[in-house]
């Protein structure tokens, strides 16, 4: 069963790329995207440097004055429910959820993580909006900091970034679909 590299099952291994017609990507082209960027204030020592690192890079990756929103909630168990306002109400292209969570001694740190990611997921997809996953789960101040510096390696300029290549590619594959315009695979 199967080719060579395929280890005897057609879906193991090595795949033919000569059937793949049809490529969708993002461009990196945001100056048509509005986005909303969701801030927790709890630990705002941190989540001020992401919104600033996701700030920074949506300017440079061109979107325009007056785009961006932002919305600050009390905390990270919030993030979810104003990231689904946010992508209900619509004129929003892509959600962009920034917070921190920093262990501590009880399983408290545990159950608000797992809300968040549920939550964002659970968003994402009764509302078609793409949402960013900005929330750090570090387990000390300093592991926080470390992720919230200046520049492209800040954990908010990357789920800014992040938010504006699914906005492109969500908006592609709603004028085309998942298949080439022929239909044929």
């Amino acid at each position: 069963m199967g080719g060579p590299g395929t280890r005897g099952h057609p879906d193991c291994g090595a795949r033919r790329t000569d059937v793949v017609t049809h490529i969708i990507e993002a461009t990196q082209s945001a100056k048509q995207f509005r986005i909303t960027i969701i801030v927790s204030k709890y630990h705002d020592f941190v989540t001020d440097r992401l919104q600033k690192g996701a700030l920074a890079a949506l300017e440079a990756a061109g979107v325009p004055d007056g785009a961006v929103t932002v919305v600050r909630v009390p905390g990270a168990f919030e993030i979810p429910a104003a990231a689904s306002h946010a992508a209900e109400a619509g004129g929003v292209d892509a959600v962009v959820c920034l917070g921190c969570l920093i262990r501590g001694q009880t399983s408290h740190f545990e159950y608000i993580a797992a809300a968040v990611s549920q939550g964002l997921t659970a968003a994402a997809a009764s509302t078609g909006v793409p949402m960013t996953f900005g929330v750090l789960t570090t387990n000390s101040a300093e592991e926080a900091l470390a992720r919230a510096g200046e520049g492209p390696s800040n954990k908010g300029w990357e789920a800014a970034t992040a938010a504006l290549e699914m906005a492109e590619i969500v908006t592609k594959l709603r004028e085309t679909g998942p298949r080439p315009a022929d239909g044929h695979l």
